[in-house]
């Protein structure tokens, strides 16, 4: 079978040898569980608090601020059904974990708009904060996991916390290519996820500020401090700090040099097909995203064509159970129905090369040609 071009890594990343060598090593242990007080459960323990430690120093927290998860999705669940709050302001770009969470299990939800290139609109979250009894959460991505657009997570916090609201930031798609600092941010809850970095799936964490409010969602035992019962998952947490500790020392390198290819993928994009639309390109964004339209040429078209020749992109978000539908972001920031069916995302990761690009504007440049007739007239 011929390598696969890999450009999903918003999907997931490609995971680290390191860490699959890191996780086989703790899954052939024997008497692992990190609760038990002898020998083994006192090693695995360790392992533990040693991958804590190193995600807590990725992301600038206290390692007593790290509770350990299955994933994102789950840490944007317990941050916002366990904070007690029943009012929610949540930006209409969020990811479904949290739109779908805040709009469906709280009491009073609203929407907040964004501009057009994608950014949260803060003139509306002043707005709609102002005057209220009920103190509220407020739900603020750092990077966008469809267009890559970064969102003002320092003025969201400082607004919020002027009108006694909390504030949760699933910062999922931004650590490993963006600073992401827990603490500068001043924001009460974040949440992570191991295979977003090149650790493995099923892992994630959710950051706590020391004295905000939690109630756990599932009880049981006493691990995590109470926070989340179960039995940890070792050999995944273990995964999960070795990811956080290569992603610290390369995530600068790594961030110019896919910057690079997004950017001469795009300026190719533009050349072959100049009605096509790059989207949040104004706007601050992930150095390793880009989402684009092909007029006349539907998502899941193109993402076949791909597909076809080995090449793996994605419409919109992957998170949605293999479905491709119209994307809320796109929609969100005003895009036309007719454009947004035909956009698709390109995600470079930490082993992307130049070739990739070439591959996949060998293909897309195949599909302008046929959406232009080209191909029939020549």
């Amino acid at each position: 079978m011929a390598q696969m071009t890999y450009l999903d890594h918003n999907a997931t990343t490609s995971t680290y040898p390191e860490v699959v060598e890191a996780v086989s090593e703790v899954m052939r242990l024997s008497g692992a569980n990190p609760s038990s007080i002898y020998g083994a459960g006192r090693e695995a323990r360790k392992r533990v608090e040693n991958a804590r430690a190193a995600l807590a120093t990725l992301v600038n927290a206290k390692t007593d601020e790290v509770i350990f998860t299955g994933s994102g999705s789950e840490a944007d669940n317990m941050a916002i059904m366990g904070s007690g709050r029943t009012r929610v302001l949540v930006g209409e770009t969020e990811h479904s974990a949290v739109l779908k969470t805040a709009l469906l299990r709280t009491g009073d939800s609203q929407l907040l708009p964004v501009s057009k290139e994608g950014v949260i609109e803060l003139g509306a979250l002043e707005e709609r904060l102002e005057g209220k009894k009920s103190p509220a959460l407020v739900c603020v991505m750092a990077a966008n996991n469809e267009t890559g657009v970064l969102q003002p997570v320092r003025d969201v916090a400082d607004i919020a916390h002027e009108h006694g609201a909390l504030v949760l930031c699933d910062a999922v798609q931004a650590v490993g290519k963006i600073d992401v600092d827990f603490a500068a941010w001043d924001v009460d809850y974040m949440a992570l996820s191991a295979h977003k970095i090149g650790g493995p799936p099923g892992v994630g964490a959710l950051l706590r500020k020391e004295g905000v409010p939690f109630n756990s969602l599932v009880t049981g035992g006493g691990q995590e401090k109470g926070a989340r019962a179960g039995t940890e998952n070792v050999p995944g947490i273990v995964g999960y700090g070795v990811a956080a500790e290569i992603v610290k020392d390369t995530w600068q390198i790594n961030a110019k040099r896919v910057a690079g290819f997004r950017d001469d993928l795009e300026r190719q994009v533009l050349e072959l097909s100049p009605g096509s639309e790059i989207f949040s390109v104004k706007a601050p964004r992930l150095p390793n995203t880009s989402n684009f339209s092909l007029p006349d040429v539907r998502s899941d078209t193109q993402v076949i064509n791909l597909d076809l020749a080995n090449i793996a992109v994605s419409a919109g978000s992957a998170c949605s159970a293999g479905k491709v539908d119209l994307s809320h972001v796109l929609e969100a920031m005003g895009i036309a129905s007719e454009i947004a069916s035909t956009a698709i995302r390109v995600s470079f990761g930490w082993n992307s090369k130049v070739e990739d690009v070439h591959a996949f504007i060998a293909v897309w440049q195949k599909m302008v040609r046929s959406a232009s007739g080209e191909a029939t007239a020549a």
